[in-house]
């Protein structure tokens, strides 16, 4: 599933649907919806009142849950798959991250080996000029080593 806007520029994971049309745009019982919620499938919205309401993003769930189970897999190979799936997504973006973050890193550190090549002062005082580079939490550190020439 992919993030972004839905159909008609709607935002794909706004609670507008109430069961009765998330049953029938997903093609399944209202029933079924309720079981995999008590199964912890799908957490729909919820009105002030307590009514369900699902989104875009829900229907399109419903529907792999759909597909699978059509499929012969049952509920549990329907977690497991959707937890894969979930963890895969999260991976594919911390990737991303880590690759733009890499690659800033490269940049800065050939940004201060030009800046030592071009210093007229020597390389001494820009030498240990290195980028400060942080860690996704405050307590990590990263040691950088320099190979003496």
């Amino acid at each position: 599933m992919t993030r972004g806007r839905g159909p008609y520029g709607a935002d794909p994971d706004a609670a507008v649907f109430v069961i009765s049309v998330a049953a029938e745009l997903s093609g399944l019982h209202p029933q079924t919806l309720r079981t995999y919620e008590r199964l912890g499938l799908i957490t729909p919205g919820r009105t002030g009142g307590g009514g369900r309401r699902y989104s875009q993003r829900d229907i399109e769930l419903l529907r792999v849950i759909s597909e699978l189970t059509s499929s012969g897999i049952g509920i549990e190979g329907v977690r497991r798959i959707l937890d894969l799936e979930n963890r895969v997504t999260a991976l594919a973006q911390r990737n991303e991250e880590l690759q733009a973050e890499l690659e800033a890193t490269r940049d800065a550190l050939r940004q201060a080996l030009a800046q030592r090549r071009t210093d007229p002062r020597g390389a001494a005082p820009t030498a240990n000029r290195l980028p400060v580079l942080r860690g996704p939490d405050p307590g990590s550190s990263l040691v950088v080593w320099r190979r003496q020439r």
